[in-house]
């Protein structure tokens, strides 16, 4: 299958225009994985979502009710996207959940090709941007082995009864799966 990618990406590239790769999917399906493959293989920036998780000033009960409201995809648009876009270096600081604040900050040059990776990465601000569009899914019994060996007991609880399911929930709600180029 990466094969097929590469393959694919580099058609895209031929046209001679910026080429952004969206990879989302389910939790633990190896997004970040095939992000940083792609990203090593074709020596391009690799931008992750996970950077972009709300910060906790922002989740207002109706903004965390909004299917897919859990990641600042405004702040993604405005300080990634639209300089893209616009062919322009940006800079931008990630916010960490593991330390709930913004950390240092990440400065990117425009590149022929980008790769976004990370759930929501395909919110339907973002969606229209992308040349190539990825889901990646993953078996409930495996999924919860990767989640359990990568992030512990206490993590695995907060993944099965919060994130998992606000995920599932924009996945549905914004047909991500069917809007997708390629399935893994």
């Amino acid at each position: 299958m990466l094969k097929n990618i590469i393959e694919k990406i580099n058609e895209l590239l031929k046209t001679g225009g910026q080429v952004f790769v969206a990879i989302d999917g389910d939790a633990a399906a190896g997004k970040s994985t095939l992000g940083g493959e792609l990203a090593a293989h074709f020596n391009c920036p690799l931008i992750q979502m996970d950077d972009f998780f709300l910060p906790p000033a922002l989740r207002t009960p109706a903004r965390m009710a909004e299917a897919g409201g859990n990641v600042d995809y405004e702040r993604f648009k405005k300080e990634v996207l639209e300089p893209l876009l616009d062919g322009q270096p940006f800079s931008f600081r990630p916010f960490d959940c593991k330390v709930m604040d913004f950390v240092d900050e990440k400065s990117y040059k425009p590149s022929s090709l980008t790769i976004i990776e990370g759930a929501y990465s395909l919110h339907p601000s973002l969606n229209e941007a992308y040349s190539f569009k990825i889901f990646m899914q993953i078996d409930k019994e495996e999924q919860k082995k990767r989640i359990l060996t990568r992030n512990g007991e206490e993590m695995l609880e907060k993944f099965l009864n919060i994130w998992i399911p606000m995920e599932k929930r924009y996945h549905e709600a914004f047909n991500v799966r069917q809007m997708c180029d390629v399935v893994i």
